[in-house]
């Protein structure tokens, strides 16, 4: 159920389903859309992701189609926002693949801490 809810966030906010986004920018099916996304889009998703959940708790939602209902409005409204603003989510091209980064900060911090004297 959650899964689906977030695939219809996603085809709110870029108006485009997730796999075909993952298409535009060249991203395998098995790796998240989240993973490659620039830091606006990532905070967008949360932000509707946020609303969705504050109001799912103020309206007491229950079943799945009036919480998507309200995950596809909120993710609607983020875009909206987006747009007015001059930016086209589905425009923004991927980032470094996050997992990638993560290895590539973790080898560094490895890297300054057997020669400590590299910081100054």
């Amino acid at each position: 159920m959650y899964n689906s809810i977030l695939i219809k966030g996603d085809q709110a906010l870029f108006g485009r389903t997730t796999k075909e986004m993952k298409n535009k920018l060249g991203i395998s099916n098995n790796r998240a859309l989240a993973d490659y996304l620039p830091t606006i889009t990532i905070k967008a998703k949360d932000f509707a992701t946020e609303i969705t959940v504050f109001n799912t708790k103020e309206k007491n939602l229950k079943n799945e189609r009036s919480i998507s209902a309200e995950h596809i409005t909120n993710n609607r409204s983020v875009r909206k926002i987006l747009l007015d603003r001059g930016i086209k989510p589905e425009n923004l091209p991927a980032e470094e693949d996050i997992k990638k980064l993560e290895r590539r900060v973790n080898s560094e911090s490895k890297k300054l801490g057997k020669n400590p004297d590299r910081l100054k």
